[in-house]
């Protein structure tokens, strides 16, 4: 059996699922988002990836989210930008609903968490028999979700993504531990042609094109998709200096965001400067409601950066 294709090339974005006062899906939020990361150059969206609050998502929420991303997609003369629905679960057989789901609502491949409840009984042939159950089963492409922070610390080393990357349905990961040693090693063992590397985090951008990256899936570019798309521009250009400067700012930008709370931020970031959506999130998580808490001097000199583009 050939592999499917991996995502192509390009800046992905984890789109924040704007939220009403009520914690309910606030469509016409998300369909704004969604069209403005489009028209920013985004290559793909990721529906419920963690800044997507798919955790606190019922199924049925997670299938109308990932709907409204398609269909605002294809209305506005998007329709090859690509869907990249979060599927984890605790379970093989819960991962496996999700992703016939995810296929069902308009999505092309699927990220897969490793499951994290039990975590001493994370083996590494434990993961690699769960990961290929999952892509035996699923009607999608599946990607590796390697995040630590929201898996009990579980660290999936290059060893253990090779080997479950062999399966012939299993064709990308996001790396959120944003080593890039790991992302070099799994690049250059796999073929580009099969499987894409991605970077999860925006302060590593550049460092991840020198190794091999297949672009970046980041929460940054909720905020500056042009800005993304202009540093991969400037890299296939060569122009090395202009990029390496503007890593910097991303670099920058990326941890004062983090600093802001993760999602609550994200979405009073964009609340605030693009003037849709609100701050909104689903309990346990907290909404960042002081606004002057959302101006730092770097963010601001990236949105401006953004809005010249």
């Amino acid at each position: 059996m050939s592999k499917p294709a991996p995502p192509p090339f390009g800046v992905y974005v984890p789109a924040v699922a704007f939220l009403d006062e009520n914690e309910e899906l606030d469509e016409t939020g998300i369909g704004q988002h969604i069209l403005r990361l489009a028209q920013g150059g985004v290559r793909g969206i990721l529906v419920q990836g963690s800044n997507g609050e798919a955790q606190l998502l019922s199924h049925e929420e997670r299938k109308t989210a990932i709907r409204i991303t398609r269909d605002t997609l294809d209305k506005n003369g998007f329709k090859d930008t690509v869907i990249v629905a979060g599927t984890g679960a605790q379970s093989a057989k819960e991962t496996i609903k999700l992703c016939k789901d995810a296929a069902e609502a308009g999505a092309a491949y699927v990220l897969v968490l490793t499951p994290s409840t039990w975590p001493k009984q994370m083996t590494p042939p434990n993961i690699i028999r769960f990961f290929h159950r999952v892509a035996d089963e699923s009607p999608l492409p599946i990607m590796i979700y390697n995040f630590p922070t929201v898996t009990a610390g579980i660290d999936l080393d290059s060893d253990t993504i090779i080997a479950i990357a062999q399966h012939p349905r299993i064709v990308g990961t996001k790396l959120s531990c944003g080593n890039i040693g790991k992302l070099h090693r799994v690049s250059s063992a796999l073929p580009s042609a099969e499987f894409a590397a991605f970077p999860g985090k925006s302060d590593v951008v550049l460092q991840g094109l020198f190794s091999g990256s297949a672009g970046i899936i980041g929460a940054l570019p909720n905020v500056a998709p042009k800005a993304h798309a202009h540093l991969l521009k400037l890299y296939g250009e060569g122009k090395l200096e202009e990029a390496t400067k503007l890593q910097s700012l991303l670099g920058q930008s990326d941890w004062e965001l983090s600093k802001l709370g993760s999602i609550g931020g994200i979405k009073a970031v964009v609340s605030k400067h693009f003037g849709y959506g609100g701050p909104h999130v689903r309990s346990p998580l907290a909404p960042l409601l002081d606004e002057q808490k959302v101006t730092n001097a770097k963010l601001e000199e990236l949105i401006a950066l953004e809005k010249s583009l």
